[in-house]
């Protein structure tokens, strides 16, 4: 499965066999015909998309040209047969070089004064963008900040008569309630698909920063930055992604929540960029095999795997193997949970924080700090050195040399995965390549360290190993054999 970009969608109602469902059927047009909802029944949406369709837009823009292909009103957006024929002409080389105009997306009035949201995917790349109102009106928009983050771009229109959406509260949402979007999916403008919110707070890979809605309203190509409606008429989210086994609408697409789009909108407004909360943290799940070997009854929080120098954490007391359970009061049921809690938190509040740490809940007082994008460090491959035995773990390690430890971002100790045999580090997962920074809490800078710390182990118990891989560190739970066991060497 993978997500894809939400470029449009349409609602379509499950099918049901059987006189329940002749019943159902019958009540529930019933309803839309008298306006009216009721248990079972489907609310009747035409007033509202009337009164909402004019805040609505469609956005195209005009790329570079590409030769060797032939130009369409429909841009990326044209059927794939269409696509085949083009591609496959036996005179494709000559045909002349021509701007691209692709009608990619969607987007909303979000202020009367001409400013206009959509995602960042819509306009990525852009050198032209035009803005299409539902009354024909067709206008050149001026891109005034993006978010990669978040997937938002903030556009200007000189327009006058500009209706602007009204703004909901998106943390009142429920599962379950009705929700409806007007987009142009395949470029048909100014199209109608509802459905229901699935869930609150889904923590998508892409987009760590934002908590997205979950929902079965349709999204197909052309829906993306389309609006997400209430019954009320206010936006509670902008359509951004669809989860798909085939890259097309299967019943479960994600929407920026309304509270964290326009908080990004303002601060592009205002300064042309975003500003964010940092804590100076890497964080990983906490599993089952995991919470055993740290002495937690379940799997819950924010495992802190490494903290940054000079980060708000460290300053703080933050430790690596410490687990955060709560963020200014907020509980983390996951890892994901983190990222946009602190990313919503302005630079210079002060925040509190519940930890694991050694079995004993503690309390910290953070002062976040601002988030600076930096680019990953890239990892060299290790020079061969002569390896030392297996030992208690089942592989052999050698010490980092300085330019090891830079390329994988270590700032001191750890020592290099050189040979897996076997036995607790290959079920733990362990592999060549990785280096060992800590075991139980105890801190590795040597063959001769990493020896003797396993070597005080106890017997048939689960540890916590801190390793670094291709850059990142992250902790494995390490189970140890019982004292009759012997791992495999050589």
């Amino acid at each position: 499965m993978f997500l894809a970009s939400a470029l449009s969608k349409r609602f379509v109602l499950p099918v049901q066999t059987g006189s329940g469902a002749v019943v159902a059927a019958i009540m529930g047009s019933a309803l839309l015909i008298a306006g009216c909802s009721g248990p079972g029944g489907f609310p009747d949406l035409a007033d509202l998309v009337d009164k909402n369709s004019p805040s609505v837009v469609n956005i195209s823009t005009v790329h570079s040209p590409r030769p060797g292909v032939l130009a369409s009103p429909h841009g990326n957006d044209s059927p794939d047969w269409l696509r085949r024929f083009q591609e496959g002409s036996p005179h494709a080389d000559e045909l002349p070089d021509t701007p691209q105009d692709e009608p990619l997306g969607s987007g909303f009035v979000l202020w009367e004064d001409g400013y206009i949201l959509t995602n960042y995917h819509v306009v990525q790349d852009a050198e032209e963008v035009i803005v299409r109102l539902l009354d024909r009106r067709q206008l050149p928009a001026t891109i005034i900040g993006v978010d990669p983050p978040t997937d938002l771009a903030l556009l200007k229109i000189d327009a006058d008569e500009l209706q602007a959406v009204r703004i909901g509260d998106s943390n009142r949402l429920r599962p379950g309630q009705w929700v409806f979007a007007i987009g142009s999916p395949f470029s048909f403008d100014f199209s109608v698909t509802a459905g229901v919110v699935s869930a609150k707070g889904r923590n998508l890979q892409s987009e760590q920063y934002v908590p997205f809605l979950q929902t079965d309203v349709a999204i197909n190509p052309g829906n993306s930055g389309s609006p997400l409606f209430n019954l009320a008429g206010e936006v509670v989210g902008i359509n951004s992604q669809i989860y798909s086994q085939s890259g097309s609408f299967q019943g479960v697409s994600f929407a920026i929540p309304i509270d964290v789009a326009a908080k990004v909108a303002r601060q592009l407004r205002d300064t042309g960029r975003v500003t964010r909360g940092w804590l100076g943290v890497v964080v990983q799940e906490v599993d089952r095999a995991l919470a055993q070997s740290f002495g937690m009854d379940k799997p819950e929080g924010a495992l802190v795997a490494k903290v940054m120098p000079s980060s708000p954490a460290e300053e703080s007391g933050i430790l690596a193997g410490d687990v955060i359970l709560s963020f200014n009061g907020e509980v983390l049921a996951s890892s994901t949970s983190l990222p946009p809690l602190v990313g919503s938190v302005d630079p210079g509040q002060v925040v509190n924080l519940r930890i694991i740490r050694d079995g004993k809940a503690l309390d910290f007082r953070v002062e976040v700090g601002t988030l600076q994008e930096s680019p990953r460090a890239s990892l060299t491959p290790a020079p061969p050195q002569p390896t030392p035995s297996a030992g208690l773990l089942g592989l052999s390690v050698v010490p980092l040399t300085d330019d090891q430890r830079r390329a994988m971002r270590i700032l001191s100790g750890g020592v290099l995965v050189d040979q897996v045999f076997g036995g607790p580090a290959a079920v733990a997962g362990i592999r060549p390549g990785d280096a060992i920074l800590s075991v139980a809490g105890q801190e590795i800078d040597s063959p001769e360290r990493l020896a003797e710390v396993t070597g005080r182990l106890t017997p048939d118990s689960s540890v916590p190993v801190l390793v670094s891989r291709d850059g990142a560190p992250t902790f494995v739970p390490l189970q140890i054999p019982p004292a009759t066991e012997v791992p495999g060497g050589r």
